[in-house]
C-alpha cells in the first residue's frame, strides 16, 4: 500500500533557532528542509516561535520566503491548555518555559512521526516525554 500524497507522512517542526537558520540559508537546516519535501513531511512551526524569531536586524524578504514553504500553525486555545498540562507534566514553569512549551504542543498535536529542528533539545525532550525526535541545529 503507497501514501496517498495528500496525506502527509509525519511533521518536521521549526524551534525559533531552527526558523533562524531557515532564514539564513544554514546549509544543514536546508537539507532537512529539502529531505522534509522530498519525503512528503509537512513542515510547520509555532506562531509563538514567530516572536522569538523576529527583530529589526532579520532580513524581513528572506523571514517571508521562508514562511511562505512553511505552516505557521496558531496558538490556540486547545494548544495553550495544552502547553500548560506539559509545562506541568515536565515540572516547569515560567515564560522561560513559555514559548518552547507551546512549540511542543504544536508538535504534538501534528501527523506522527514528529521531529524538531531545536537549539534546545533537552528542554523540548522533557517537555515531548518522548513523543517526538529532537535534531540539535
Amino acid at each position: 500500500m503507497t501514501r496517498s500524497r495528500t496525506v502527509p507522512g509525519g511533521t518536521l517542526v521549526l524551534d525559533s533557532e531552527g526558523l533562524a537558520k531557515a532564514v539564513l540559508r544554514d546549509r544543514t537546516v536546508t537539507g532537512w528542509l529539502a529531505l522534509a519535501r522530498a519525503d512528503d513531511l509537512r513542515v510547520i512551526t509555532s506562531a509563538a516561535t514567530l516572536v522569538e524569531v523576529v527583530h529589526p536586524r532579520i532580513n524581513r524578504p528572506a523571514l517571508e520566503w521562508t514562511l511562505s514553504r512553511l505552516v505557521v500553525e496558531p496558538v490556540t486555545e486547545p494548544i495553550a491548555r495544552d502547553a500548560a498540562a506539559l509545562l506541568a507534566d515536565a515540572g516547569l514553569h515560567g515564560h522561560k518555559y513559555a514559548i518552547d512549551a507551546m512549540l511542543s504542543a504544536t508538535a504534538l498535536a501534528a501527523p506522527g512521526p514528529v521531529t524538531i529542528l531545536t537549539s534546545d533539545p533537552e528542554d523540548l525532550t522533557a517537555l515531548c516525554s518522548g513523543h517526538a525526535t529532537m535534531i540539535k541545529v
